[in-house]
């Protein structure tokens, strides 16, 4: 667990990102997961893990923002028109939330990005990343999980599918005799505030450190069959 007192010098808030629209699935972000709506999930590991002084829900939907405080959440504004629509980042997002909590004289300096896709995500992954954070000294930290393939076993094809030339040199290399791959998770997400005045391509380059999370844990829900893929895992 954190130390409890480096929560009192770090104030530190856990924003979650739930727009409305969703062009692949309908209300995705409140579609029923286990009985609970999926955007729940990560609101009640935020709340578990203790380590924010706010939980807060950005979205442009009062139905979500009411959800959203059913379960603990603070969403006591909603998220602007300009940034409710699929071009803008969840940086700008963030930029956003943290302009507001500053108008009402409240300054966070470290802010966990958590979106509601990653369900299975729990507290324990929040404070150990928390606690990287402070050992690594780091400026940001970045979930990531091991690739179910190795890259290297992958390659492009032409448009009449010809394979002459999709096998390489590693094609017939045993998994143990290959590297480890990892891939971004989009789980979890954190940073110094300080670091927001940067583009959104730099805020995890310099002194950022990898938090690993088990592929199990590392589901992002984008389309019905991940919905039924973490279904499965929650009830096994």
């Amino acid at each position: 667990m954190e130390n409890k007192d480096s929560c009192q010098k770090i104030k530190r808030i856990a924003i979650i990102p739930a727009r409305s629209g969703s062009k692949g699935l309908k209300d995705k972000n409140i579609k029923s997961l286990c009985g609970k709506p999926l955007i729940a999930y990560s609101i009640e590991a935020a709340l578990n893990s203790n380590v924010f002084d706010t939980v807060f829900v950005s979205t442009d939907s009062q139905k979500y923002a009411e959800i959203a405080r059913s379960y603990g959440a603070d969403a006591h504004f909603l998220r602007s028109a300009s940034n409710s629509d699929d071009k803008s980042s969840s940086w700008d997002v963030v930029r956003e939330v943290l302009n507001h909590f500053e108008k009402e004289q409240i300054v966070f300096d470290e802010i966990m990005l958590l979106q509601p896709t990653s369900p299975l995500r729990n507290s324990e992954d929040i404070i150990k990343a928390v606690n990287l954070m402070a050992e690594k000294n780091a400026t940001s930290i970045e979930s990531l999980s091991e690739m179910d393939h190795p890259p290297l076993w992958s390659n492009t094809l032409p448009p009449d599918g010809n394979m002459d030339s999709f096998f390489n040199r590693f094609s017939n290399m045993r998994r143990q005799d290959l590297p480890i791959f990892y891939r971004e998770n989009g789980a979890i997400y954190l940073l110094k505030t300080n670091l927001l005045s940067k583009k959104d391509s730099e805020l995890f380059i310099h002194n950022c450190f990898a938090y690993i999370m088990p592929r199990e844990r590392s589901i992002d829900i984008d389309v019905e069959l991940d919905f039924k893929l973490a279904e499965l895992i929650m009830r096994l």
